[in-house]
C-alpha cells in the first residue's frame, strides 16, 4: 500500500512532499468531524481508528523511507564504482601502446583510446563514439596517410575491409606513407560487439626485411660460389636482354673479351662476338637464339648442340625466367661424346669377341654333351661290371653262410657278407645320384598301399635297431597314396638310415598323418639335432656330420632324398631342436581309387614259402655267377637249371619236357642277346612262364620297357630276401590264375604283397 501511495518512480523529496500533504488531509479531515455539531458522538471510536491506522502508515512510512535512504546510498556507491570503473578503463586503454576500439552488437562504437587512429592525424578527430562501422571504414579509407595508389585500390580496399569484418576473427595489415605499417587485428565478443586493436609494426617489417636482405645478399653470395664452382658455363641475362651475371667457366670456355663480360651488355653484342669467333659453330645458330630471345615471355626452354671448329661439343640450354629475364648455359659434352664414341668402337670389338666366345662355348656345350653321353654309357657299363663280380660274391656268400662252420668262420663270414653290404650301399647311392647328375632318372606315379611299404621297412630295419640298441617304431597306415614306389621306398630307407645313424639311444618313429587331400611321412628321432646353420647343407653330397656309430657312410643319403622328391614333386620338410631331436617328413597326394590296386588272394590251404621241387631256369652268361645262382637256389629247395643262350634253354626246356616255373635271366648275355628278348621267346613258344629280369642297367626306358611286358625287373645286387619272396608267391599266385599279368605294375607288385 505505501508503495501504491508514494509511487516507485518518485524522487525522495516528492515521496516526502506527499505524505506530509496526505497528514495534513487526514489531520483537517478528523477536527472537521469532531466540530460538526449535527455528528453524533458515536463517531468518537471511528476518529480513534482512524488515528490508530495514521499512525501504523506513519511508521511503514517511515520504515520505507529508511529502507529507500540504504538503496538511494548502495545507489550512489554503486554509481561511484561504476565511475572509478570506468576512469580505471580509460586509464588502462590510454596507458595501452596500441589503439583500441569497441563496437558494439550493432556496429556502433561505443569507445576508444586516443591511440586508435592516430596514426591518421587528418581523420582521427572524427572517430569517436556513436560512429557506425561502416563509417569508419570509409573515413580511414579517405585519409591520405594510407598508401594506397588511387581511388580505385581505396574503394577496393573498403569493399574488402567490410569482407574480413564478417569473420569473428581476423588480422591483416595496413600500409601507411614514408614506409609505416600498421597490423590490425579485429575478435568477435561473447556479447557480438567486436573489438579492434591497432598496432605499429613498423620496426618489425623493417627489420624482417633488413633480416631478408641480409638473406638474399648471402643467397647471392652463395649461388656466386656455386656458379663459380660448377662444370658448365652460365650467362644471365635481365628482362632488356642485358647481361647481369656469369661464372668463371663461361669465360674458359669461350674467352671472351674483358669489355664484353660487364654488367649490362647487350645480349646481341655478345652473341655477335662469339659468332664472329666461331665459338657457336656453324650453322643458323645465330637466328635460332635470336627468334628464342625476342619470343614471348613464357617460351619453351632451348636446348642446342653445338660442334666448334676443333671438335669440341657444347650444349646450349636456355631458359626464360620469370621476370622476363632468361639464363644460358653450356655443358662441355666433348669428353662424354668421345667416351661414346670409343664405347661403341669396344662395344663393336666386344661383339665379335661374344661371337667368338659364343662359338667356343658352343663347342664347350657340344663337347660337354658328349661327355654326358659319354657318362650315361660309362654309368650303364660301370654298373655292369661293378655290380657283376660284387654279386657273385654276394651269391657265393649266401650260401657259405647256409653251410655248417665253426663259430670263428660263421663270425668272419658274418663280417665279409656286412661288408659287401656297405658296398652295396654305396654303390647304389653312387649310381642313384649319377642318374640323378645325367637326367636319367624317372618316375612313373600309380596308386599303392602304404601298410605293406610301412611292414616291409619295418621288417628291413628293426635287426639294425636292435643292434644298435634303439627303439624302431614304425606305425601301421591304411592310407593309399599317388607315387612312386621305389623311389619312395628309397626315401624312407634312406631317412630311417640317417636317423638310426645319428641317434647315439632313444627311438626312431615312421609314422603317417593325413593332411587334406596328402599324407605326410615323418620320421623322428632322438638324437642330438641339427644346428639351424647346418640344415641346408645336410642335403649336399659327400656332407655329414658327427655320427652316432663308427660307420658314417658317405653322405649320399639326404643328397638322394632331395633329388627324389624333386623328382616326384612330394614336398620335404626338415624340423630340428638342439638336443631334443629331428624331424624329415615328406609329402604324398593321397587316393581314394581303391578300385586301381588288385587285391590278389591266397588260396587258403596252400603252404606257403615252399620251394621245393620249383624248376627255375637261370639264364647267365657269367659263369661265377650262374654257379653262386645256382647253389643259393639248390639251398632254398629250388631244382635250377641253367643255360647261357636261348638255344641252351630250349635245349634244357626240351631234354625235360616241361617248361620251367620261373625264368631268372639276366638282361646282359652273350652275343648281343638279351634277357627281354630271351623271354618274349620262350614266352611265345612255351606260355606265360613268371620271369624276373636281373640286370645292373637302371635305365628307365628298360624299366618301363619291362612293366610293358609282365616281367619283373629286380637290379644287382640282389636281394636274396627278396627274391626269395617272390620265388614264395610267385606260384601261389600263378595256382589263382593271375599268370604274367601280375607283374605289368613293376616290380613292387610282388614285394609288396603281404606275407600273411
Amino acid at each position: 500500500m505505501p508503495d501504491t501511495i508514494l509511487g516507485a518512480g518518485l524522487s525522495l523529496e516528492d515521496q516526502n512532499a506527499r505524505l506530509r500533504a496526505i497528514v495534513a488531509a487526514l489531520i483537517e479531515r478528523s477536527e472537521r468531524a469532531a466540530q460538526g455539531p449535527n455528528r453524533p458522538v458515536g463517531q468518537l471510536n471511528h476518529v480513534v481508528a482512524l488515528e490508530q491506522q495514521i499512525r501504523a502508515r506513519t511508521r511503514d512510512l517511515a520504515e520505507t523511507l529508511d529502507r529507500l535512504r540504504v538503496a538511494n546510498a548502495r545507489l550512489s556507491q554503486a554509481e561511484r564504482e561504476a565511475v572509478s570503473a570506468r576512469n580505471s578503463l580509460a586509464d588502462a586503454l590510454e596507458a595501452m601502446g596500441e589503439g583500441f576500439a569497441m563496437f558494439d552488437p550493432s556496429d556502433t562504437l561505443t569507445m576508444c583510446n586516443s591511440r586508435f587512429c592516430a596514426d591518421l592525424p587528418d581523420v582521427r578527430h572524427r572517430i569517436g563514439p556513436g560512429l557506425s562501422f561502416r563509417d569508419y571504414v570509409r573515413i580511414v579509407s579517405e585519409s591520405p596517410a594510407l598508401n594506397l595508389p588511387d581511388a580505385m585500390a581505396r574503394a577496393d580496399w573498403v569493399r574488402k575491409r567490410l569482407d574480413s569484418h564478417r569473420r569473428r576473427d581476423v588480422n591483416f595489415m595496413v600500409p601507411l606513407v614514408e614506409e609505416q605499417w600498421v597490423q590490425v587485428s579485429e575478435q568477435r565478443m561473447v556479447s557480438g560487439g567486436t573489438a579492434v586493436t591497432q598496432t605499429d609494426v613498423t620496426g618489425m617489417v623493417r627489420t624482417e626485411r633488413e633480416e631478408r636482405a641480409k638473406l638474399l645478399d648471402e643467397q647471392a653470395q652463395m649461388v656466386r660460389a656455386t656458379l663459380d664452382h660448377i662444370d658448365q658455363g652460365v650467362v644471365i641475362f635481365d628482362a632488356k636482354a642485358r647481361l647481369a651475371g656469369w661464372n668463371r667457366r663461361l669465360r674458359e670456355l669461350f674467352s671472351p673479351p674483358v669489355d664484353l663480360l660487364a654488367t649490362g651488355t647487350p645480349f646481341v653484342a655478345l652473341l655477335n662476338n662469339l659468332m664472329r669467333r666461331r665459338q657457336l659453330g656453324r650453322g643458323n645458330i645465330r637466328a635460332v637464339l635470336t627468334d628464342w630471345v625476342n619470343g614471348p615471355p613464357y617460351r619453351a626452354p632451348l636446348v642446342l648442340e653445338i660442334v666448334q671448329d676443333e671438335g669440341s661439343v657444347l650444349e646450349l640450354s636456355a631458359q626464360a625466367m620469370p621476370d622476363r629475364g632468361f639464363v644460358m648455359s653450356f655443358t662441355d659434352l666433348t669428353k662424354e661424346r668421345r667416351a661414346i664414341a670409343e664405347m661403341h668402337r669396344l662395344n663393336e670389338t666386344l661383339e665379335a669377341r661374344v661371337r667368338a666366345r659364343t662359338i667356343e662355348l658352343e663347342s664347350a656345350r657340344d663337347a660337354a654333351e658328349r661327355a654326358n653321353a659319354s657318362k650315361s654309357r660309362f654309368v650303364a657299363s660301370a654298373s655292369h661290371d661293378l655290380l657283376q663280380p660284387l654279386n657273385a660274391a654276394k651269391l657265393f656268400l649266401a650260401s657259405l653262410g647256409a653251410m655248417a662252420q665253426p663259430p670263428a668262420q660263421a663270425r668272419l663270414t658274418e663280417r665279409i657278407v656286412s661288408a659287401f653290404g656297405s658296398v652295396e650301399q654305396i654303390l647304389g647311392a653312387l649310381l642313384d645320384i649319377s642318374k640323378f647328375d645325367i637326367g636319367a632318372a624317372r618316375a612313373k606315379t600309380e596308386v599303392i598301399a602304404l601298410d605293406p611299404l610301412l611292414d616291409r621297412l619295418s621288417e628291413e630295419f628293426s635287426p639294425i635297431a636292435q643292434k644298435h640298441g634303439l627303439d624302431l617304431r614304425v606305425l601301421p597306415c591304411r592310407a593309399y597314396v599317388v607315387t612312386a614306389p621305389v623311389y619312395l621306398k628309397r626315401i624312407l630307407q634312406n631317412l630311417l638310415s640317417n636317423a638310426l645313424l645319428y641317434t647315439p639311444s632313444g627311438r626312431v618313429l615312421l609314422g603317417a598323418r593325413r593332411r587334406g587331400g596328402a599324407v605326410r611321412l615323418e620320421v623322428w628321432d632322438t638324437g642330438p639335432g641339427i644346428p639351424e646353420d647346418k640344415q641346408a647343407e645336410i642335403f649336399q653330397e659327400f656332407t655329414r656330420l658327427d655320427a652316432a656309430g663308427q660307420d658314417g657312410g658317405m653322405g649320399l643319403g639326404l643328397a638322394i632324398v632331395e633329388q627324389a622328391c624333386a623328382l616326384l614333386n612330394h614336398p620335404l620338410a626338415l624340423r630340428s631342436e638342439l638336443g631334443r631331436g629331428t624331424m624329415f617328413s615328406v609329402t604324398v597326394p593321397r587316393s581314394d581309387q581303391l578300385h586301381s590296386l588288385p587285391a590278389p588272394t591266397v588260396p587258403q590251404g596252400e603252404p606257403r614259402g615252399a620251394l621245393d621241387e620249383m624248376l627255375v631256369l637261370v639264364v647267365e652268361n657269367d659263369a661265377n655267377v650262374r654257379q653262386a645262382m645256382m647253389g643259393v637256389l639248390e639251398d632254398w629247395g629250388t631244382s635250377p637249371i641253367e643255360a647261357t643262350t636261348l638255344a641252351e634253354a630250349e635245349a634244357q626246356i626240351t631234354e625235360l619236357g616241361v617248361p620251367p616255373d620261373v625264368i631268372l635271366a639276366d638282361y646282359q648275355l652273350d652275343a648281343g642277346e638279351t634277357g627281354l628278348a630271351l623271354i618274349a621267346q620262350l614266352r611265345a613258344r612255351h606260355g606265360p612262364v613268371p620271369a624276373v629280369l636281373i640286370t645292373a642297367n637302371h635305365s628307365p626306358d628298360l624299366i618301363q620297357e619291362a612293366e610293358e611286358q609282365g616281367i619283373l625287373l629286380m637290379t644287382k645286387p640282389l636281394a636274396l630276401r627278396r627274391l626269395r619272396r617272390v620265388l614264395q608267391q610267385m606260384p601261389l599266385y600263378m595256382h589263382a590264375g593271375a599268370g604274367a599279368d601280375t607283374a605289368r605294375r613293376g616290380d613292387h607288385s610282388y614285394w609288396l604283397l603281404p606275407e600273411g
